[in-house]
């Protein structure tokens, strides 16, 4: 018989170790030590992720989550209804929710149910970008906020964009342009490119964002430079080769450097596993409505690989995502652990 953990509790104890990206260690450790207390045949990979499988079958359910945050401790707190803490939305709520949910229903009849707590999907995602040559799983379900009453189907691509230049100073009186000036003149240049594609178009999951990440100069004296780091979210449709090559044209003379580049993905809502969820969600007391994201997850990463049946999942208000006060209702947080035994209990 399988030990039954409190979810409150293990929620807690997740959010209480700090594991932003790149330090994933600690929770991964206590990850796979509860996992196998609760009956999964769990272990840690070659890049770190931890993996808890239980169940046999010729059919596979992986459910991915991931373990990292971003930077910036929040003690964790319990308070009015509220778990408040560095990655209680994003995205150990939604982790922990898979865990008590296949430790409680167990796999769904003839499959073999694999949970993933993967790391660095804050950054490049190298957790999901080790799997996707290693499984073929039939149906996937992505650790996100979505609100436990909805399920999330489709998330903008991000590209990563860094800006160097350097050059010999010049006097302030010259006629010659600063490099913070040049660099200031290729953003401005950028809005007007998203300006251009967005006219038109309604929704935010269609448009081209850019967000000015970071702006740096600096002098010894002889020598004149600014580095800028900017994030671009966009959307289906876009020829992001054809954006690069422009981009590139454009900040001539700096040197231009492209980062993570993971491109958009919308699952089909019209499947088995889309459909259990919207039954889950109304057997638990929800109505169920889809969404679609304009961040980015690991979806995009083994969404278009495996070309299975996938949604994103979890409970959590995704404006809280990152902020200082990141929380999750305890109330939502079991709800969706409900959800998720229906859907196990009907996939």
């Amino acid at each position: 018989m399988r030990k039954m953990i409190d979810p409150v509790a293990f929620l807690q104890e997740m959010v209480s170790i700090y594991s932003p990206t790149g330090q994933e260690g600690e929770l991964a450790g206590f990850l796979v030590a509860r996992m196998r207390e609760l009956g999964f045949r769990a272990y840690l990979d070659e890049v770190g992720n931890a993996v808890g499988e239980i169940g046999e079958g010729r059919r596979t359910l992986m459910l991915l989550g991931h373990m990292d945050t971003v930077s910036g401790c929040i003690p964790m707190r319990l308070e009015g209804g509220r778990l408040y803490g560095r990655g209680a939305v994003d995205a150990k709520g939604p982790l922990a929710a898979f865990i008590m949910a296949a430790a409680r229903q167990g796999p769904p009849a003839d499959c073999r149910l694999i949970i993933v707590g993967a790391v660095e999907e804050e950054g490049c995602s190298r957790g999901a970008h080790h799997l996707v040559p290693r499984y073929r799983p039939d149906a996937v379900i992505i650790g996100e906020p979505s609100g436990w009453e909805h399920v999330t189907l489709g998330y903008k691509g991000t590209l990563s964009v860094d800006y160097r230049l350097r050059q010999a100073r010049g006097h302030t009186a010259g006629q010659g342009q600063t490099p913070a000036e040049r660099a200031v003149a290729f953003w401005n240049a950028v809005n007007d490119y998203a300006s251009v594609w967005n006219a038109g178009k309604e929704r935010q999951f269609d448009m081209l964002t850019p967000t000015l990440v970071s702006i740096c100069t600096d002098s010894d004296g002889f020598q004149e430079q600014v580095e800028m780091h900017i994030n671009l979210r966009w959307p289906l449709g876009l020829d992001i080769e054809a954006l690069q090559s422009w981009l590139k044209e454009r900040a001539a003379p700096a040197e231009l450097t492209f980062g993570t580049c993971e491109p958009p993905y919308r699952a089909d809502k019209n499947t088995p596993l889309v459909r259990a969820f919207l039954q889950g969600i109304r057997a638990v007391g929800g109505t169920p409505r889809f969404k679609l994201k304009t961040g980015t997850s690991d979806m995009n990463v083994v969404g278009p690989a495996w070309g299975c049946p996938i949604a994103a999942y979890g409970p959590g208000d995704s404006n809280l995502d990152h902020t200082p006060a990141e929380h999750i209702l305890i109330e939502d947080y079991l709800r969706a652990i409900a959800v998720l035994e229906q859907v196990l209990a009907q996939w």
